[in-house]
């Protein structure tokens, strides 16, 4: 089998490039795969540890009793502090960003705009965003927990929001 190459001009190499382009990104792609997919599970775990931790709060606060408290320390019957609920997260649940080092649960006066990346809007990939107001103590007050995991951030499927009702 012989090549003629007296034909070969730039179109042909062009092609020729191209596919060696697009073979080369497909491979890369395929093997980097399942790294990016075990960093995005983390974040979804990380995710819903937190929300599990603050609805087993919710129900363990469930009979109003007065002087019951949290696991941190605010009153069950009473607005509890973000803050509070953010140090405590961060300090015992063991939270892992596995895009970043130095953060892993912070509070945002939204979370939604964090987790989805509106607006213009820088994101951090990986950290869990709780609502910066306080988590009132009437029935029915909302609470939101939200991440992103993957980019584009505001593409369908690649965050990750909860709203938590008391």
């Amino acid at each position: 089998m012989r090549i003629n190459f007296k034909n070969f001009g730039l179109l042909e190499t062009l092609v020729t490039l191209s596919v060696i382009y697009v073979i080369g990104m497909l491979i890369w792609t395929a093997s980097t795969r399942p790294a990016v997919e075990a960093k995005a599970n983390l974040v979804k775990e990380n995710h819903q540890k937190v929300v599990d931790f603050i609805n087993g709060e919710i129900n363990n606060c469930g009979n109003n009793d007065e002087n019951k408290k949290t696991i941190w320390g605010d009153a069950c019957n009473e607005e509890w502090i973000s803050s509070k609920i953010v140090n405590y997260i961060n300090n015992n649940l063991n939270i892992e960003n596995p895009f970043s080092t130095d953060s892993k649960v912070k509070t945002d006066p939204d979370p939604r705009i964090k987790a989805e990346g509106k607006a213009g809007q820088s994101v951090e990939m990986g950290v869990i965003f709780v609502m910066s107001s306080n988590f009132l103590s009437e029935p029915g007050s909302e609470w939101v927990v939200g991440t992103c995991f993957k980019s584009p951030c505001v593409a369908a499927g690649n965050n990750e929001l909860t709203s938590i009702y008391r």
